[in-house]
């Protein structure tokens, strides 16, 4: 019963959306904005001329519609656009010491930044500096490194196209590859496993597929509360009768059932739909064993019509012509055993073969999945494995059918598009030299974890970030703090103050930038920049609010700006005019990269245009030329124990967050209040560790030769429905658990959902606030 539950904790039996959601949402406009303001700002978000949501990359419908908004976009946008401020007064009243006292939700919820400032140790303070004194010194200061390789350049995957393709053209000019990224930390598997399998990166799928798929496969993803607007689509995918199988360790309300905000006759009847037709509550780490039983299911079915003289299960055509290693795979099926598919899978034989004869009877299937799938060790394998299963039935390169990965900030596929990345093509490259006349730097360069490790061991001795909160979002804070200390230089662009921010030892600086909903006026007048959604729609994006201060200056202006200081003579282009009118930096990218054609024309097109995708042609751009299956090498991550005090621990994101920006303390789906200090278990795993929901624990890293520190401490505990054996916790507060090196070792994506640990009884006895000392370590005292 609720009431028998411990504090802040209650059971929640509302659907998804409904009610709750614009409750919710009255409550974010309320307390961010002044209430005339924030309806209209809404009612410009994800519109052909207003501006893009800074929230999730699920795609816009062709015909929008005047609420092209979920509550979570709601509070990404209100929170942007809020009227408090952050500016010279605010930092004469607080240390850096005293803010790094307050909590992460406090430091960003004081508002928007409204001056560029410089951090004097003397004074424990940030002071305002004038714009070209701040640019001046960074240049000075980046030009005097021994190497570029020693500098570090973080993107935000807030971050437009436009300021994205200007930042990788001055760093290369500069002179390294050095492009730490948020997808690093996020869909890196899936950058580097799907053009290992497909040839390409991306999603082949489109928005109009969903209208035509009778089967979706759904892994790794919370959609209510990470892309909330793809909601709408699963709806009418259910409503239809379509199937939704759904393979995840927790039981996500929106996948269960939804009640559309938009839908008149589900809000006046308290009436929902059921989305899920199958739940199947896979292992923490489980998902590459899974898809094999799925597999090796399907077959037992092929084999099954064979010797019946029936209609062939595989798509025999398509695997004969298109793709390569199906006879490897086949033979690696062959030889997994389903009591180690059972055990790692946590599923039953039966639930996986109920799941391939649904498949089979499908005419086309899409596969989604989120960071579910590709924060793991095994997170490259994981992705490859979606891919076999799609590519078994033909299920790429036709309508209603593909892969689907959903990305989480607005545009984080765009900037890997224009460049941002620190492995680039060969021919990326070379259209570089031959466009702008230098030679670009060849070698690799470092990912987020190779990033935060070279500052940590003194490799690297600056960095700049293009938004985001690297510190914070990044694996490891004990590691990751001891970096930020380390480095020389620090330069934030960034809309509001966060953690990373407070990392002061050497000389940095904070530089306030425009957000999406703020109006970008250059001397050409109103500019428009451009992002690439999750299905490869470019489209434009184009704020209207008066900004928060006056001195504020856009993404391109600010690269721009230290762009001129750091090259002087050594620039290869005129950064003034780029930054007057924005279509020139777009006339570049077009000049670079060929799927671009028409780029200032097309884009002004109402819903903008979808980049080619070579996949959905069916043209395979991979070492062999055809897509590849890829055979399972093993079940499970390497180091994997059978120790049943060993739990295997997701780190989750709350209803009211995004990233790790916290706009609350409210959990609502899960039935959490005014609290993130919670370990979720199933009944089962309390009356098995002899603990009971209410108990305070401290919760340790179950690695091998693991840090005496990587704990964190006065979780409490929380019944909930997971499989047994495993656990979840919130994302940022459990990443002290997570070290550097658990990474997946093809793409170097961090583990957070699936890390080994152990639970004890809390040395404090109680739980208390959760505070991160300059250490890097996470834990719990009684300073708020």
């Amino acid at each position: 019963m609720t009431q028998d539950r411990p504090e802040g904790i209650r059971d929640y039996d509302a659907p998804a959306g409904g009610w709750g959601a614009v409750k919710a949402l009255a409550q974010t406009i309320t307390r961010q904005q002044i209430l005339v303001q924030g309806p209209s700002t809404l009612l410009r978000a994800n519109q052909p001329e207003g501006f893009d949501c800074p929230g999730c990359a699920w795609p816009d419908p062709k015909h929008t519609s005047s609420f092209e908004f979920c509550e979570n976009g709601a509070k990404a946008i209100t929170w942007e656009s809020t009227s408090r401020r952050v500016g010279p007064e605010f930092f004469a009243e607080h240390t850096v010491s005293s803010l790094w006292l307050q909590s992460d939700h406090w430091l960003e919820d004081q508002g928007r930044l409204t001056h560029p400032v410089r951090y004097n140790a003397a004074l424990d303070r940030f002071e305002p500096v004038e714009w070209q004194e701040a640019f001046d010194d960074i240049g000075t200061r980046l030009g005097a490194l021994d190497t570029p390789d020693e500098a570090e350049f973080y993107t935000s995957g807030r971050t437009s196209n436009e300021a994205a393709f200007l930042y990788q053209l001055f760093v290369r000019n500069f002179g390294t590859n050095n492009f730490p990224d948020c997808s690093n930390m996020c869909h890196e598997a899936t950058s580097v496993g799907l053009p290992q399998s497909i040839g390409i990166g991306k999603a082949t799928v489109t928005l109009e597929d969903f209208d035509h798929t009778d089967l979706i496969i759904s892994m790794g993803h919370n959609p209510g509360t990470n892309h909330p607007r793809m909601m709408t689509t699963l709806r009418e995918v259910a409503r239809r009768g379509a199937k939704i199988i759904v393979f995840n360790p927790m039981k996500e309300r929106a996948l269960e059932r939804f009640e559309a905000p938009q839908s008149p006759l589900e809000m006046v009847t308290l009436t929902s739909t059921p989305i899920a037709t199958t739940y199947l509550q896979v292992k923490v780490g489980g998902d590459a064993a899974a898809l094999s039983g799925v597999c090796k299911a399907l077959l037992s079915l092929e084999e099954r019509a064979r010797v019946l003289d029936l209609s062939p299960v595989l798509d025999h055509t398509f695997i004969e012509s298109h793709t390569t290693g199906y006879a490897a795979l086949v033979a690696g099926l062959g030889a997994l055993s389903w009591t180690e598919i059972e055990r790692v899978s946590g599923l039953s034989r039966q639930a996986l073969e109920e799941v391939a004869e649904v498949y089979a009877q499908a005419k086309a299937t899409i596969v989604c999945y989120g960071m579910g799938v590709t924060q793991h060790r095994t997170g490259t394998t994981n992705v490859q494995q979606i891919a076999n299963l799609l590519l078994l039935r033909g299920n790429m390169g036709r309508l209603g059918a593909g892969i689907s990965p959903l990305r989480g900030h607005s545009n984080v596929q765009g900037d890997r598009t224009v460049g941002i990345s620190e492995r680039p093509t060969e021919a990326f490259l070379d259209r570089l030299r031959d466009v702008f006349g230098f030679e670009p730097p060849r070698r690799h360069g470092h990912s987020v974890v190779e990033a935060i490790a070279a500052m940590r061991d003194g490799q690297s001795k600056a960095i700049v970030c293009l938004g985001g909160n690297l510190a914070i979002a990044s694996s490891d804070p004990q590691a990751c703090f001891d970096a930020f200390e380390k480095v020389g230089l620090a330069v934030h662009i960034a809309t509001k103050l966060n953690r990373t921010h407070l990392l002061t030892k050497g000389t940095c600086y904070l530089l306030p930038c425009l957000g999406r909903t703020d109006l970008d006026l250059q001397a050409s007048g109103k500019q428009r920049v451009t992002v690439e959604d999750s299905m490869s729609m470019v489209h434009a994006s184009s704020g209207f609010l008066t900004p928060p201060s006056d001195q504020l200056r856009s993404e391109p202006a600010i690269v721009a700006g230290i762009a001129k200081a750091t090259l002087g003579v050594r620039s290869v282009v005129d950064w003034d005019a780029l930054v007057e009118d924005y279509d020139r930096i777009r006339d570049l990218i077009e000049a670079i990269l060929p799927d671009f054609e028409d780029f200032n024309v097309r884009v002004r097109q109402p819903g903008g245009f979808q980049l080619p995708n070579s996949a959905q042609q069916r043209i395979w751009k991979t070492a062999s030329g055809k897509a590849t299956f890829h055979a399972l090498t093993q079940l499970e991550e390497r180091g994997a124990t059978d120790d049943p005090q060993v739990l295997r621990l997701t780190s989750v994101r709350s209803h009211d967050q995004y990233n790790t920006t916290i706009y609350g303390l409210d959990d609502r789906y899960r039935g959490v209040f005014g609290r993130r200090d919670v370990l979720f278990l199933n009944e089962a795993e309390l009356t098995r560790l002899g603990m009971k929901e209410g108990d305070v624990v401290d919760v340790r890293t179950a690695l091998a030769n693991s840090r005496a520190d990587r704990v964190v401490q006065g979780l409490m505990l929380v019944r909930h429905d997971l499989p047994d054996g495993c656990c979840a916790s919130y994302y940022p507060e459990s990443q002290p658990l997570i070290a550097l090196e658990h990474h997946d070792p093809q793409s170097k994506t961090p583990a957070y959902k699936s890390v080994p640990v152990r639970i004890v009884a809390a040395a404090s006895g109680r739980a208390l606030p959760i505070t991160v000392d300059r250490a890097g370590v996470m834990g719990r005292t009684s300073v708020g």
